[in-house]
């Protein structure tokens, strides 16, 4: 049995049981990952699948046990290279983030480049995506760290908060909603239709709930993941965008920010860690320059004892951020 065996198995397990999509996950060829699964059954006596055919159908019981442990195993040889690699000091390497794309396009950049000039040799690769989705890549070790928002509970696992923000409703210059002479209501917005997340069709949208709260009808128009489509789609006329104010353009003359008037929650963007991963050193300058509040020993600790959510300090809100980068 080897590691790279271990590892086909699981990309086969984590590709739907698709053997071409786990090859190429692996940098494999399809023969190869199918001969290194046969030896592999062969050397355990019993098969890890049920076939159709040429197909994989379906995951035995005693391949989930199997699978269940060699994720384990791969995980701790990785977290293992990592060790080794901050012990030798080493300068290179990769750092995979899965996030949003509000916060690839808004939050990231100057972190990123901040660790880029820092750690010259690291490669930084984003994988945009869903909330779901990228917490779903934490879970199965395809990323280093995740960059998300919530506005609720913070999410699972080790979680350090970032920074706080609000959502604004953006609206073409001269709209009705600007001539109000007050921040726009709940039931100012409940007469447009709205331009969205695409998170705000879920049921446990926190917009969604607010309005269903106060009784009012959510019409949504349009859903993007891309603020950039959000705003483009408000452009055009569809209805009233509901928008991060990260995401706000400062040179804007088309569209007018306005903020609003109602119960919605403040929102909290989290860098999201597994406490079973050892983290390389360059990891650890990303996070502090992202989340400069937070000290670099205390996020160490927090790997091997644990920090509950009260004891990090409040992250500072977007918007005072943004007034500092300007003034500086």
């Amino acid at each position: 049995m080897t590691l790279a065996q271990l590892r086909y198995l699981i990309a086969i397990a984590d590709s739907g049981l698709n053997i071409t999509l786990a090859a190429e996950r692996v940098h494999a060829t399809q023969p190869g990952l199918s001969k290194q699964l046969k030896q592999l059954e062969e050397e355990l006596g019993f098969t890890l699948f049920t076939r159709r055919g040429k197909s994989l159908d379906a995951v035995t019981a005693a391949g989930a046990k199997v699978i269940e442990r060699a994720r384990i195993i791969v995980a701790e040889a990785a977290n293992i290279r990592a060790l080794a690699a901050n012990l030798r000091s080493e300068a290179h390497g990769d750092l995979r983030i899965a996030t949003t794309h509000t916060q690839a396009r808004y939050a990231l950049p100057k972190a990123i480049a901040g660790l880029r000039k820092r750690f010259p040799d690291v490669g930084v690769h984003l994988q945009p995506g869903g909330d779901a989705e990228i917490l779903e890549l934490l879970d199965r070790g395809e990323t280093d760290l995740a960059v998300m928002s919530t506005a609720g509970n913070r999410p699972e696992g080790l979680a350090l908060p970032v920074y706080r923000w609000d959502r604004v409703a953006l609206v073409p210059r001269g709209h009705a909603l600007t001539r109000l002479g007050h921040a726009p209501t709940l039931a100012d917005l409940a007469a447009y239709p709205l331009v969205s997340y695409e998170s705000s069709l879920k049921p446990e949208s926190s917009l969604r709930r607010a309005f269903d709260a106060a009784g009012l009808e959510f019409k949504l128009a349009f859903t993007a993941r891309d603020a950039d489509l959000i705003r483009t789609y408000v452009g055009a006329g569809l209805g009233v965008g509901i928008l991060a104010e990260m995401a706000l353009d400062a040179d804007e003359r088309e569209l007018a920010a306005l903020p609003i008037d109602g119960p919605l929650p403040t929102c909290t963007t989290w860098i999201v860690l597994r406490r079973d991963r050892v983290l390389r050193d360059y990891a650890l300058e990303f996070i502090a320059r992202l989340a400069p509040q937070l000290d670099r020993r205390d996020v160490r600790r927090a790997f091997d004892h644990g920090i509950a959510a009260e004891q990090w300090p409040e992250p500072p809100r977007w918007r005072d951020l943004d007034a500092a980068r300007l003034a500086a």
